[in-house]
Parts: C-alpha cells; structure tokens; sequence
C-alpha cells in the first residue's frame, strides 16, 4: 500500500509521537518535495521528527511530480504542498492521499483518490493495536492544544467505536 502525505499530518502525527508508527501502516510513503520545504520553514520539534524519518527504508523523501500542469492547476486554490501531495498521488497511482484541509480533500477525491486524514491514521494505528488509547477525551485535548482544529461531534464519530466514549 503506497500513501502520500501531506504537511499538516506529518507535523500532527510528529507531535503526538505517532509519526514512526505510522510508516509501518504502509509499504511505501511519499514525501512531496514542497512538504519538505513547508516544514522545514519552522526549526521546530516537528520538523526534526519529519528529518528523522527521511531514512526510513519504506520512505521516498522530497519526490517532485512529473505532472506539472496538474499541480499547477491544483495550486491555483490550494497551498503548494497539498498541490504537489495530491499530483504525486495521481501520479504514483497512490492508494491514499493523506490531507486534512477539506478543499484539498475535495480536490483529492474529485480526481479519484482515496483520502485519510489525521484522525484516520489514528483511527487505524488503534485499530491495528499500534497504540492504546485510554481516554478519548485526553486525546481531542492533546489535540486541540497542540493546534489540531476539529469539532467535537466529528471526532467523537470518529472515534466512539474505537475506545471509550467521548462526552
């Protein structure tokens, strides 16, 4: 199974931790060359987390797509990351695209791509007894406050079936 990844679960997953156990969800990640250079603008803990996993056997780091006018088009509405994420998935002939932004995610499914986002990946690390997870409240706080936005009711769909309940 072949995933691209965008900028922002790269840095989510970095933060929780969960960014090593994430690669073993899949054969082969690609890393597009303009996430790379989203995330390496900030020197920060993520950051250093993404560097570390550039050489992963699994990995193919910094990967620029051949379909330029495809990326081009996507950029007009979306950041470059998610443009070039979205490209190289099309390109590589992907099984998922991972991206949290919903326009991206809607571009992304317009062109026939799977789509998982953050909570997706934890979802399934929990499902494949990668982590535990105790408290899913603890989980949407460390969320919320490490600048990961999503609704409470969204979330707690997610995830009601997988641990305990969400209030």
């Amino acid at each position: 199974m072949t995933a691209v990844f965008n900028t922002s679960p790269l840095i989510f997953l970095g933060r929780l931790g969960y960014l090593e156990k994430t690669l073993s969800l899949f054969q082969m990640v690609a890393i597009p060359k303009k996430v790379i250079k989203e995330i390496s603008v900030k020197d920060d803990e993520a950051n250093e987390k993404v560097l570390k996993i550039k050489n992963h056997s699994n990995v193919n780091f910094g990967l620029a797509t051949k379909l330029v006018k495809l990326y081009k088009a996507l950029n007009e509405r979306l950041g470059q990351g998610e443009s070039e994420a979205i490209a190289l998935a099309v390109e590589l002939n992907a099984d998922v695209v991972i991206l949290d932004d919903f326009a991206a995610r809607k571009a992304a499914m317009e062109l026939g791509l799977k789509v998982k986002g953050t909570l997706g990946i934890i979802k399934k690390l929990l499902e494949e007894n990668k982590i535990k997870i105790e408290d899913i409240n603890k989980l949407y706080e460390t969320l919320k406050k490490i600048g990961f936005r999503v609704r409470r009711e969204i979330f707690k769909n997610i995830f009601e079936s997988s641990v305990s309940t969400c209030n």
